[in-house]
């Protein structure tokens, strides 16, 4: 099979967030939130809070390389910062030409640039001087700003500034994350250039795994929200390209998810200020309760809470430990 990535997913899949789904394992690489770039040179401190793993070889804990985004529009001021990314040793560099959020796209940057398929070549090409040869340099896109009139003209001006790889999500900008993903564009942007193409968008199962890789004619997949409701989903993919079954019975699931939940939030607790810590957990356990009704259970009964110490005795109460380090992942995948 190809390769599985992890999605940046700004505001939700953090350094921490990275580390504890990589444990899990299946992943080839991961890609770190994107670093915003707007007329200054940063310095290394402000590379480091983004993907602090480049003081770990740009791999998380468990192994997984990380690749750092940058988000911008501006030419040379992108590639001054790649420049100066490529002095800390990245995994590799990305390009974010895929980010729908109103604030990023009203001052130039993200999925907006898709309207201008030039300006996307000037961006490439300039970053493509700085980035050796022997670093992996990809971009990330959508199919569009509100329609799909430019994509391929968009994907050949990233693949002809030098990209050596593509991301494309399965939408425009304005369709946001709303359903479906639209895998056929995927396949046609595969067809028009000549660098590998994963695609993204609703992969949420297994099945969905299979049906976007027969639908856009990729071999590489990234994973985003639906690895985030589901840490066992790239498993489960891999299992089943080596010939596996998963198991049907999900309440082992759980088992092997607590002690994760629990290395998740001693970590949140440790990086981010008290009154912040709770909403972090709330927002990943909002998106397990897709999957796991223990995880909806323990959202409603933290849903209110605000204090570390009220969140802590309730995970205590719903069998996710949070006075030890977490248990290994067990390796038989569910």
């Amino acid at each position: 099979m190809g390769r599985l990535l992890l999605a940046p997913m700004e505001g939700l899949v953090d350094d921490v967030l990275r580390d504890v789904l990589t444990r899990v394992g299946g992943y080839d690489l991961a890609v770190s939130e994107f670093i915003r770039v707007s007329g200054s040179l940063l310095p290394a401190r402000a590379f480091r809070r983004i993907c602090p793993e480049l003081d770990r070889g740009s791999c998380t804990q468990g192994g997984t390389p990380v690749v750092v985004q940058l988000l911008g529009s501006d030419p040379a001021c992108l590639a001054d910062n790649a420049a100066q990314l490529i002095e800390l040793a990245p995994a590799g560099i990305d390009l974010n030409f895929g980010c729908p959020a109103p604030t990023v796209n009203r001052h130039g940057g993200g999925a907006t640039l898709l309207a201008d398929p030039e300006q996307l070549f000037r961006i490439v090409a300039a970053v493509r001087r700085v980035v050796p040869a022997g670093v992996p340099f990809s971009a990330k896109m959508r199919l569009g700003v509100r329609d799909t009139a430019r994509t391929l003209d968009c994907a050949r001006a990233l693949a002809a500034g030098g990209v050596g790889s593509l991301v494309v999500h399965a939408r425009t900008r304005d369709e946001g994350y709303r359903p479906p993903a639209h895998w056929e564009w995927v396949a046609r942007i595969d067809e028009a250039v000549p660098q590998p193409v994963a695609a993204n968008g609703e992969v949420w199962t297994t099945d969905d795994h299979d049906r976007c890789r027969a639908l856009s004619a990729c071999q590489d997949v990234m994973l985003g929200r639906g690895a985030v409701a589901d840490p066992f989903l790239a498993r489960r993919i891999r299992l089943l390209a080596l010939g596996g079954q998963p198991a049907s019975d999900r309440s082992p699931d759980w088992r092997l998810l607590q002690p994760l939940l629990a290395c998740y939030w001693r970590q949140v607790c440790g990086k981010v200020a008290p009154q912040h810590a709770p909403g972090r957990l709330k927002l990943w356990l909002g998106a397990l309760r897709r999957n796991f009704a223990e995880a909806d259970a323990l959202f409603l009964a933290v849903r209110a809470l605000r204090s570390v110490t009220e969140v802590s005795r309730q995970l205590e109460l719903h069998g996710v430990s949070v006075a030890r380090e977490a248990d290994p992942v067990d390796a038989d995948v569910r």
